[in-house]
């Protein structure tokens, strides 16, 4: 299949042609919503062919050449995208960056040139960090169209051709071998052993075997269906022949991507939360920029130029322009600590996301579990066993009642795990390089028995060298069972060939006529039929696979038990009976060891997790359970065909509890996710398959297996996991969590240093002139676009506090900006600003006279000096602030207080630009500053441990106050 950069839809102008085949090529390629002709997949093959208007021989070069006219190509179309220019200008119009380009602007009227270029360079280097970030993600339909074969082979004419995958037309004749990607949804019409790879469809790694027979059964979604094959999707084992039924974006290929391409893009929580805020501090500053030009003005009498500019001065002071480097600092930290940590993200307001996360939409498969088929349970007519380790290393041992068993210490066990090995075509090739996986090529059902046989003592090479194959009868859905035929070295009961069959265990035992017991054949009896049944409904009642062993031993002259001497006669009816059932081995993919500490973690953190797989409700429902998703017996298991029979209200009423969904198709799995969006509900989805890509992007957080994950995934998802572990996303989730704290306490400390920046202006204004100005506009822009801005960086580095996993989800309606923290900002820490700003402002002049001697103007050397020493209080106390706003309630002492480097250097940097501006005598006339003594000096340093002691004390009172209600709580 190729690819087209066109938004034009799939043409379907089939005029003349049969009218099933006009619906078939032009319409989606779904399950049973109506839109594939049943008749398609309920009849026989030489009935599809003739539907389709086609036949053994394919169409002939001129009938493919007509419907490539009319259905044109088997092309992914792209849909057209936004021009870059318009993307890179949108990172300098949204309303933080119209705000900052303002406030450089207002820096510039007040004749602070240097610090608006600054604020300016700030708004340039966020807006192309952005545009660099949205150009490098979400290219998910460059990377489908990769996934897609350049090449098929195809019957034309009656003879063999290889053509190019976007010539394809419904109606061609594709030929499938092992190894070869499928270029377009088909109808199997022959198959000798076909065997598909659906991963991208349907995210499990088993094989799906197709068949060209009638499927008349209802229920089935689309990749359910056995005589069905789709594109993108590959050939593991066996080849087979299918007509094309649909090409290009009528494809379940193309209407993933179709429904990836089209998605519309979600804005973040932190996104969202910025711009409510920035509409709040562009008001308040404003509000508060209008009060103190009419003070001035009207109270003060200031000239009308000179209030205009001490307006100025305020709004910039209550802008926050640290706020973005703020948040992308926050989020490049994050990243990087999620890298040391599995965790790779894309966007960086994908960290934030993460963090207010209220519900993980998880697949199953090689997430939660380790995507390694394990055999735990062996069971025999006289013995139980289990079987120790996972996945496909053969370390580990079968034991029973805590002894230890090989395959030579019983013969019914040995029989069992020789058939299991012998009656399957995968193999397993062991690891070149320390600390990779074996490697499965074939069926993990399959691997996984030559791993028990392993662990049983038994080499596979030395069995297949004494027990050769000479026949194989396929699996079949139809049969749900195989067979292999194998010589003897020695005759086993007489016969020199024996048959291994391996399937359901209900359909083994209804063909088995006897049994091993004890190393005996004794005759099959309805109790033990029952007995057998009763232990295969145990296992899979805990989500077990089970499949059943039994043998025949084949005579070369058996005429009298119905078995011809030619193996080519030998057919499953011929074969497949007067079995002797030998035992069952029952099998799982195991849970990763770290999931259920995980899952705990998030139980405590009130995340919930919704599992959406493919796999069997049962199953999934059992590992679900075993890993502590759920809990109690209250659970809904939603298959895909009970989903789509589902309304909306309902499906939200079954989300509101636990539910598990499985065999679901990537649109059910979107629907999921958006009816959990509805709700209120931050999303986030795991997916390693182009069936995920959809709700990958649907999600508020996409999150691809780095692994196991497709290119499609990839691309689709914010955040790609390295080691496709869910505790990696635990771990993210807590970062991401630490990145908004940090956020708030960046705003926290910006905002109260401006009561320490307002209160002087206020009494000067509300003094009506009495009291002189105890700070300058020019130093108010000191202390904002200067000495704050490295220490409140410094806050976005901080990491996870120890109990950012203890509260539950951010409420998606709170607001970085809340009550609590304009109390915390303004009336506590903003007051002990204040208080520090004004004590030294008076101390100077109470020292030097005032206000028994009237003070001469601006220029008197004593209230200069004030205004100097109210610029230092502020700054001191800021520095004693920053160590505050570190922690909610734990002591900084407890996590060090010279911990974050960054902090340590914006103080330092904070206090030396202090003494700049007040030694350097060309700055001291711009910024109206003096140099001060050391008897200042020492108020000032006083200053900080002050500060930082009054809300240790008030932090130790939250500390005690929270004890006694968990006291209190534990004695009810």
């Amino acid at each position: 299949m190729g690819t087209q950069n066109t938004a034009s839809p799939q043409k379907a102008a089939a005029d003349g042609l049969d009218p099933h085949l006009r619906q078939v090529a032009s319409g989606p390629a779904g399950g049973e919503s109506g839109d594939l002709p049943d008749n398609i997949r309920r009849t026989t093959a030489d009935a599809a062919l003739a539907l389709l208007g086609t036949g053994p021989g394919g169409l002939t070069d001129e009938e493919a050449a007509e419907r490539q006219r009319r259905y044109g190509k088997n092309l992914i179309e792209s849909a057209r995208k936004r021009s870059p220019v318009l993307a890179f200008l949108s990172n300098f119009t949204h309303l933080m960056a119209i705000l900052l380009w303002v406030a450089g602007a207002i820096a510039f009227v007040a004749g602070l040139p240097e610090l608006g270029c600054a604020v300016w360079l700030v708004n340039i280097i966020n807006g192309v960090f952005s545009f660099w970030q949205e150009h490098r993600a979400s290219q998910a339909t460059e990377a489908l169209k990769k996934m897609l074969p350049a090449y098929a082979n195809v019957i034309r004419g009656g003879r063999e051709q290889k053509v190019l995958a976007e010539d394809l037309v419904p109606g061609d004749i594709m030929l499938l071998a092992e190894g070869d990607r499928i270029s377009a949804d088909a109808r199997v019409i022959a198959s000798s052993d076909l065997q598909v790879n659906q991963s991208t469809l349907n995210g499990e790694s088993n094989p799906s075997r197709k068949t060209s027979d009638a499927v008349p059964e209802d229920g089935l979604t689309p990749a359910e269906i056995p005589n069905l094959v789709f594109a993108g999707t590959s050939v593991s084992e066996g080849n087979g022949r299918a007509v094309v039924l649909r090409i290009g974006m009528a494809t379940e290929f193309g209407k993933i991507a179709n429904l990836t391409q089209n998605m519309e893009e979600v804005r973040s929580p932190l996104q969202r939360d910025l711009d409510r805020l920035t509409k709040q501090v562009t008001v308040f500053a404003m509000c508060m920029g209008l009060a103190f030009f009419s003070l001035s003005l009207f109270v003060v009498h200031e000239p009308f130029a000179q209030s205009f500019i001490f307006a100025l001065g305020m709004v910039v002071a209550f802008i926050p322009e640290g706020l973005l480097p703020t948040v992308t600092l926050s989020l490049a930290m994050a990243v990087q600590r999620m890298s040391r940590r599995n965790a790779l993200v894309k966007k960086l307001d994908s960290v934030e996301a993460l963090g207010s996360t209220s519900v993980i939409c998880t697949d199953k498969t090689g997430t939660l579990t380790q995507n390694e088929m394990t055999v735990n349970h062996l069971w025999t007519a006289s013995r139980e066993y289990g079987v120790t380790g996972v996945g496909y290393a053969p370390e580990g041992r079968i034991e029973s009642e805590g002894a230890a068993y090989r395959a030579v210490d019983d013969p019914d066990l040995e029989l069992l795990l020789e058939g299991g090995l012998l009656c399957g075509n995968a193999r397993l090739r062991a690891p070149e390089e320390e600390g990779r996986r074996y490697e499965v090529y074939g069926d993990p059902t399959e691997a996984c028995l030559i791993v028990s046989a392993q662990k049983g003592g038994i080499d596979p090479a030395e069995l297949e060298r004494r027990m050769p194959r000479v026949k194989e009868l396929p699996f079949e859905s139809r049969r749900k069972r195989m067979t292999t035929v194998h010589a003897l070295e020695e005759p086993v009961d007489g016969a020199m060939r024996v048959a291994f069959t391996k399937g359901a265990p209900n359909e083994v035992v209804r063909l088995a006529d006897r049994v091993r017991v004890g190393g005996r054949v004794v005759p099959m009896t309805d109790g033990m039929r029952e007995r057998i049944m009763a232990a295969n409904d145990a296992y899979a009642a805990d989500g077990l696979r089970v499949l059943a062993v039994a043998y025949r031993a084949l005579g070369a002259d058996a005429a009298g038990e119905g078995v011809p001497a030619s193996l080519s006669a030998y057919t499953p009816d011929v074969i497949e009976r007067h079995l002797t059932f030998v035992g069952l081995e029952a099998m799982m993919d195991p849970p990763r060891p770290e999931v259920a500490a995980a899952v705990a973690e998030c139980r405590r953190a009130g995340i919930r997790i919704v599992m959406i797989t493919g796999d069997y409700g049962l199953t999934a429902a059992s590992i679900a359970r075993r890993i502590g998703i759920v809990e109690g017996d209250d659970l809904s298991v939603i298959s895909g065909f009970e989903l789509s029979k589902m309304g909306d209200e309902e499906l939200r009423a079954k989300l509101a509890g636990q539910v598990v969904f499985a065999r679901m198709a990537p649109e059910q799995k979107l629907r999921v996710v958006s009816a959990l969006q509805e709700m209120g509900e931050i999303v986030a989805v795991t997916g390693d398959g182009v069936n995920d890509a959809p709700a990958l992007k649907k999600a508020d957080i996409g999150v691809a297996m780095g692994v196991a994950g497709t290119d499609v995934a990839k691309e689709a998802a914010d955040m790609i996991l390295t080691d496709d572990n869910f505790a990696s996303i635990v771990a993210a989730i807590e970062e991401g969590r630490a990145v908004y704290s940090n956020i708030r306490k960046f705003l926290l400390y910006i905002l109260n240093s401006n009561a320490p920046e307002a209160v002087p202006n206020a009494v000067y204004l509300l003094s009506g002139g009495a009291v002189p100005l105890p700070l300058t506009t020019m130093q108010i822009l000191t202390i904002d676009l200067g000495t704050d801005m490295l220490p409140a960086l410094g806050l976005g580095t901080e990491p996870p506090e120890a109990t950012v996993m203890d509260q539950p989800p951010r409420d998606p309606n709170e607001r970085l900006l809340n009550r609590r923290v304009l109390v915390k900002a303004f009336l506590w820490y903003g007051l002990m600003g204040s208080a520090a700003a004004m004590v030294g402002y008076f101390l100077v002049n109470l020292l030097n006279g005032w206000p028994a001697v009237p003070l001469a103007g601006e220029g008197d050397p004593v209230y200069i000096q004030a205004t100097t020493m109210t610029l230092a209080g502020i700054v001191f106390a800021q520095i004693g602030q920053v160590m505050n706003c570190r922690t909610e309630r734990t002591s900084v002492f407890k996590i060090g207080l010279l911990s974050n480097r960054q902090i340590v250097v914006g103080i330092v940097f904070e206090v030396a630009l202090i003494v700049f501006l007040t030694v350097f005598p060309p700055l001291q006339g711009v910024f109206h500053t003096v140099p001060l003594g050391w008897q200042d000096y020492v108020f000032l340093c006083c200053i900080p441990p002050v500060v930082i002691a009054i809300e240790e004390a008030r932090k130790a009172w939250l500390r005690r106050r929270a004890a006694r209600r968990r006291d209190g709580g534990s004695a009810r």
